[in-house]
């Protein structure tokens, strides 16, 4: 920790010469100098060093209670109806089971410092960073023991303050995608940043009046330029400009989100950073700068950084000061970098020469330490909590004991009197956080430009559909009239449900920003339903205006404002309750179904399908809180008890003297609607009284309603094992490398594929440039190359160099932008048929059927993707074979939900080699994983390619061990251009001897990794070096590497058709037939979006209004009975109405004389029709039902018939466009 006192004040006052101007002339000379200037300036306007912050933690335990089935005497079977159903009724008793996550850990983090934290997946790594940052998510099932200090206080007291303190990088990148990378960085700023000088201001300005001044206001121009700086921090100035975008949305590269991710959590003034897995998706150099950068800070700085990491690299791992091991929630180690090797050494466990220093520490407590085991007397430790053990007696934690019992030193008690105690628990005041969200959303809003065109050409198509249909209707009509206002009212309303999957993804960012203190939660709800205020203003006019002036309501003004009022109120009502259930339900598949039958309930008792006098008195609550109730009865109110319509004599009937009523009242009555005027006043009170509930209800939701998962606690009573180790077999190694191998005994398979050599000749690819679609950006340029069958080719280069967008291009999957140059496949031009039947792609996000066991999503690769002519034993075999190279074989029959990132990977890799592909490619198979499992997965793909298919794969961080596993490399230099091509060599050394003898290139230093140092050469990660003054590019084309691949391009069989080998020629786009494809395809399910969700709102609302009940079939205009008659949802109306109404086998007869009815059959449609309209007149149930809605009872077997032909009609339409249409952006 660093005590010093105050340095001389002239030391402080010069520090580095920077200019202020912007965030790049700051960032000039390197972080380092930057963070100097910083510490300076601040230091000078503060008079004294930088506040910091210490964290102690003593004896923390997290536990969670987990209810699960005493499972040990049945057989484990898949979740299926039945099964489940077996299960309630005979089924197992439940018993609660304690999933420990931390176990007693003790430990501290002191300013200035940088420390590792080192762990397999579920060790605990996340929780504990969770508990240290606050952002735990605490349930009536989680324990938690233990205590928590920061400067001598505890947690808890600070809890709601901690935020502004602690600053946590979580590992998922969940941001808006499309907000680009400056906004949402900028935003970031404002939330958490932007108001930080005024707040700390008195803080500031404690120096010597001589030099505070000139010191405050430096310190305010680096805050004001501080998104910039982070910018240029990160190297993320060059795509700044650019959205983040997401998976359906082409924008930045994952790399670069994922610092975006870092960056975001980069503002205020945060004492403690804790970032978990920042490197993930990282190339190794950018990696190796963004610790440096937080090293420099928590040096100049005097901040406490702790960051977790996956794999990190020699180079990486010498940069840190500590390094915390946790294994199954023990800690295995906890101190000085430097004393780690020896300490295990201690215990009986050396590591190998080459081993990368960090692999070997994960390895430890795992099957894989034996490898590392030398002779000694006692025996090794070997589970986690026998290392746990072990470490409690070492020296190394009794002084961590010592130095908890400690006082804290009087700096940190100082600053917890200057900084903690006056921190507010946000940033922002609460009017400019609204305002900042707000205008967050309103930007978010426009630029979904398919939503907003989708939702204004809906409800103007509608609009004219109902003023066409509706012109200047009877107002006698009251089922027409209130059928218009009906449906004016469910149609805006239902619309609405169009912004659930929103409302649903930017629920994650939410709970991510609101756990970071960037805002409060009613400052969210309120900026979110206040943007949406604009679009239903619009919605409001442009359909009620359409509406109310062509169909024909009373023509005044003051109505017409009271109807749009109404429709307006009803409309945000109805989105307000559908973002309550977005906050409330767990996911999107679950909120769907939900609003569905909310709304189902509203519309039957709003009053208009089931009138209010025929409710059942224990169900008319339900009449009473439906928001569509009240905007109904206000517009019916407001439309007949109009001047118009408040009359005794209307079209020479006398209402008044026949029913004791006036004109409006009389129909007002028939639907039993209250006829006082007051009803429309009431009605929007309580649609604004209820806008208002649903808020208060979403706050409620999002406030204590959090569907985050804290740690992976899926328990069984059966013994936990970590299965990614348990599966494999994995003996010792006599490899000198330590390189470890994972050998499994493979079966002798047919081979169902033809080996494949890829070659891509002068291949250049462009995109418009998003700030001129005239211009075009040329993102690859002239890139050669080629990939043998049995080898693995790496495509590799700094983050945003195009390895991801090369791949894309030679396996067809770009959809946008223009390619030129050549893609062979056996010295034969490709076809895109012949790509996608002998090719397999492995993306970077592992998307799966989940409610499928892993070895049915084989199989249906299997069928569906290899030809029909083989066959089904030989492809029941190639998904064994799978399992196999795979190493899946103990989970096979495991449904997927809940499976590891570790298992998750390797059955997309299994998927797509179950179709026997000539050639995969595989984009950052390893992303996301730990090296035990990264190396577990390259072996796998390694037996894949000993197999004999080609493997084309894009990697950002390799480890020595699997480095060495690749055959060729094709390296990229930032702008798409080739820095090397050719074979690595054994332990890569020709790639080794080609850098080497590049003029001014450093040589590798021993036990350093070659992909580091090869990256590092040519100017990769976030600084630049050697990639400045050295053309790699120019220097690679004039070498004999070049001169080699421009020799082996030429020879047959790569650019040219070989008479050994054949062309990829496939007859059909499929390769199983139609009876295979739908045996398999039939119970998939396809996701919604949103837009999908408002063409499907604007057909059913379509469908809804032809389907002949409102309007009835009789009042439809000549010029759309065509809609009525092909109108699908008819049908089974007409079915199931005619069935109840229409079933009469002879119709009773109507006596003039006495007005009644004579021989009126039992069945119900043959009873006269009561209550009917005056304009209806005497008539049976069968001959209403008939003559005005056109449901016959003898259609009944042909609409059957026909509704059978809608369903085949509908899928084959689904097929073509699951076919011919790809919504995704590449």
């Amino acid at each position: 920790m660093n005590t010093d006192t105050d340095p001389d004040r002239s030391s402080l006052v010069e520090g580095p010469q920077l200019s202020f101007e912007s965030g790049k002339t700051l960032m000039a000379q390197g972080p380092q100098a930057f963070h100097d200037l910083m510490a300076t300036n601040v230091e000078a306007a503060m008079d004294r060093p930088l506040p910091q912050m210490e964290v102690r933690f003593n004896n923390l335990s997290v536990s969670a209670d987990i209810v699960v089935a005493d499972d040990h005497s049945n057989k484990y079977e898949l979740p299926t109806i039945p099964n489940e159903l077996k299960k309630l009724l005979m089924g197992p008793r439940k018993l609660t089971v304690r999933k420990e996550i931390l176990k007693n850990i003790c430990g501290r983090f002191t300013p200035g410092k940088i420390t590792l934290l080192l762990g397999q997946p579920g060790s605990g790594k996340s929780a504990l960073m969770k508990m240290l940052s606050g952002r735990f998510p605490m349930t009536k099932n989680i324990t938690v023991e233990g205590d928590i200090s920061f400067n001598n206080v505890p947690e808890k007291q600070i809890l709601d303050r901690l935020p502004q303190f602690v600053s946590y990088v979580n590992q998922r990148d969940k941001h808006f995608p499309t907000l680009t990378v400056k906004e949402t960085l900028q935003y970031a700023h404002t939330f958490c940043g932007g108001d930080l000088m005024q707040n700390g201001k008195g803080m500031l300005d404690m120096g010597s009046r001589h030099n505070d001044v000139e010191a405050l206001e430096a310190a305010g121009k680096i805050f004001a330029n501080y998104p910039d700086i982070i910018l240029h921090q990160l190297g993320l100035q060059i795509c700044q400009d650019t959205i983040v975008g997401d998976a359906m949305l082409r924008g930045i590269s994952g790399g670069e989100k994922k610092r975006v991710t870092t960056g975001e959590m980069e503002f205020g003034m945060k004492y403690i950073s804790l970032m978990d897995e920042i490197s993930t998706g990282l190339d190794s150099a950018a990696a190796y700068d963004i610790v440096d950068t937080q090293r420099s800070i928590a040096q100049r700085l005097h901040k406490t950084v702790i960051i977790a990491l996956l794999q990190p690299s020699p180079e990486i791992f010498s940069l840190f000061d500590d390094v915390m091991i946790l294994n199954e929630g023990e800690l295995m180690y906890h101190g000085p970098c430097s004393q780690v090797e020896g300490y295990f050494e201690t215990l009986g466990f050396k590591c190998p020469p080459g081993r990368d220093i960090a692999d070997y520490l994960l390895d430890l407590g795992t099957r894989e330490q034996r490898r590392y085991e030398v002779p000694r007397p006692a025996k090794q430790p070997r589970s986690a909590s026998e290392f746990a053990e072990y470490f409690r007696m070492s020296q190394i934690y009794q002084e961590t004991l010592a130095a908890l019992e400690a006082p804290y030193d009087s700096q940190l008690l100082e600053s917890v009197k200057d900084t903690m105690d006056p921190m507010p628990a946000f940033q922002q005041p609460l009017v400019d956080s609204v305002r900042t969200l707000l205008a967050r959303s309103l930007v978010i809003t426009y630029r979904n430009k398919p939503f907003i065109f989708g939702r204004l050409m809906m409800i103007t198509i509608m609009g004219f559909l109902y003023c066409t249909i509706f012109y200047q209707f009877n107002p006698t009509q009251i089922s027409v009239v209130m059928g218009v206002m009906f449906a004016t009212v469910m149609f805006l309303s239902m619309g609405q449900g169009a912004q659930i999957p929103v409302y649903i993804a930017s629920r994650d960012i939410f709970y991510k920003q609101c756990r970071a203190n960037f805002y409060r939660t009613g400052s969210y709800v309120v900026a979110t339903t206040i943007s949406q205020i604009p679009m239903a203003i619009a919605e409001t006019i442009v359909f009620g205006g359409i509406v109310y002036w062509i169909c024909g309501f009373a023509s005044d003004a003051k109505l017409f404002i009271i109807f749009e009022v109404v429709v307006f109120l009803s409309n945000l009502a109805m989105g307000m309750w559908f973002f309550f259930l977005a906050g409330v339900c767990a996911n999107e598949n679950v909120v769907m179904p939900v609003g569905m039958v909310s709304i189902l309930v509203f519309i039957i008792f709003a009053g208009f399908i089931v009138t209010k006098d025929q409710i059942p008195d224990y169900l008319i609550w339900a009449h009473w809180i439906s928001p569509i109730t009240w905007g109904l009865k206000a517009l019916a109110i407001n439309q007949y008890r109009s001047s118009d319509f408040d009359v005794c004599v209307y079209d020479g009937v006398e209402y008044c003297t026949k029913y004791g009523l006036n004109m409006g009242e009389y129909y007002l009555n028939l639907f039993g609607i209250e006829t006082g005027k007051e009803w429309v006043a009431y009605g929007i009170i309580y649609l604004v009284a209820i806008y208002v509930v649903f808020m208060f209800l979403s706050y409620l939701a999002l406030e204590y309603v959090r569907y985050e998962t804290p740690e992976n606690v899926d328990v069984s009573v059966k013994t936990i094992e970590n299965e990614s180790y348990a599966l494999m077999a994995t003996p010792k190694a006599a490899d000198s490398k330590g390189n470890a191998v994972v050998d499994l005994p493979v079966n002798t398979h047919e081979k169902n594929f033809v080996p494949v050599t890829v070659a891509f000749q002068d291949l250049h690819y462009w995109v418009p440039d998003p700030h001129n679609p005239k211009e075009s950006l040329e993102l690859l340029k002239g890139i050669n190359g080629y990939a043998v069958p049995g080898s693995i080719t790496a495509l590799m280069g700094s983050t945003g160099a195009g390895k991801t967008t090369l791949m894309d291009v030679i396996a067809g999957r770009k959809t946008g932008g223009k390619i030129t140059g050549k893609i062979l496949l056996n010295g034969y031009e490709a076809s895109d048929l012949a790509i996608r039947r002998c090719t397999g792609y492995c993306e970077q996000m592992d998307v799966h059927s989940e409610a499928a066991t892993i070895r049915e999503a084989l199989t249906f690769s299997s069928f569906l993707r290899q030809d029909a002519s083989i066959s089904d034993a030989k492809k029941y075999e190639s998904v064994d074979e799978c399992i196999e190279l795979l190493g899946m074989e103990n989970i096979a029959d495991q449904i997927i939900r809940g499976s590891s990132v570790e298992q998750m990977k390797r059955l997309t890799i299994g998927v797509e080699l179950a179709a026997q592909p000539s050639v995969i490619f595989l984009d950052e198979p390893t992303s996301g994983l730990d090296a035990r499992s990264a190396k577990i997965i390259m072996d796998g793909v390694r037996k894949v390619a000993d197999s004999g298919r080609t493997i084309i794969c894009t990697i950002h961080q390799p480890s020595s061990a699997v480095f060495y596993l690749f055959d060729s490399l094709l390296l990229l230099q930032r702008g798409g251009q080739t820095a090397f091509y050719g074979d690595l060599g054994k332990n890569c050394r020709n790639l080794i001897d080609y850098f080497e003898g590049i003029p001014g290139v450093a040589p590798l230093l021993e036990s350093y990794n070659p992909a580091t140092w090869m990256l590092e050469c040519i100017g990769a990660g976030v600084g630049h070096g050697n990639g400045d003054t050295m053309d790699f590019v120019s220097y690679f084309n004039k070498s004999p590497y070049n001169q080699q691949l421009e020799s082996n391009m030429a020879k047959e069989g790569i650019t040219t058709p070989s008479p050994d080998l054949p062309e990829m020629v496939f007859g059909k786009k499929r390769a199983a037939n139609s009876m295979t494809q739908m045996k398999f395809v039939v119970w998939r399910y396809f996701q919604i979006e949103e837009v999908a969700q408002i063409i499907g709102i604007l057909f059913n609302g379509i469908f809804m209004m032809f389907v002949g009940f409102s309007p009835p079939a009789y009042s439809i205009p000549s010029g759309y009975t065509w809609l009525y008659d092909i109108c699908p949802i008819k049908f089974p109306m007409s079915i199931l109405v005619a069935v109840v109404f229409a079933d009469c086998d002879e119709l009773p007869t109507w006596d003039e004389a006495t007005e009644s009815y004579t021989n009126v059959g039992t069945q119900l449609g043959c009873q006269p029709m009561a209550d009917a309209p005056e304009d209806v007149g005497h008539i049976t149930l069968k001959e209403y039902t008939e003559e005005y809605f056109g449901f016959e009872h003898d259609t009944i077997a042909r609409n059957f018939g026909i509704l059978i032909g809608c369903i085949v009609l509908f899928r084959i339409w689904a097929l073509l466009a699951l076919r011919f249409i790809n919504h995704q952006k590449k």
